[in-house]
């Protein structure tokens, strides 16, 4: 089932938090409409949905998403591709786990209104 943005608004999940989110990247629940496209692409790649995801991602046209792409590349073991990511987005490389990264790739697009 999907959700429609009018559903969303009245159970208040235009606006959800990180723990919200990580129940829905981790449940089999289809991706609500209204969801962000950053939102939508780390939800899917959490999922392993990397196809998906990237082809999302590849339409965001902004540093947070150059930082998605960046972590799709990470996951999928393209580390030279991945720079290339980075350095559009502004950010050095990652040495990190790739699940700290998601982490703060969540939290900054829940704190970004256009993503």
């Amino acid at each position: 089932m999907r959700l429609n943005v009018w559903q969303l608004a009245e159970w208040g999940l235009l606006d959800m938090d990180k723990a919200e989110f990580l129940a829905l990247a981790d449940s089999d629940s289809q991706p609500p409409d209204g969801l962000s496209p950053c939102l939508h692409a780390l939800l899917l790649g959490r999922r392993g949905s990397w196809e998906e995801s990237h082809d999302i991602v590849n339409a965001i046209e902004n540093p947070l998403g150059s930082w998605i792409h960046a972590w799709l590349h990470r996951v999928e073991g393209d580390l030279p591709n991945a720079n290339y990511w980075y350095r559009l987005a502004g950010r050095s490389e990652e040495r990190g786990e790739l699940e700290l990264e998601w982490g703060a790739l969540v939290d900054a697009a829940l704190a970004s209104p256009s993503a």
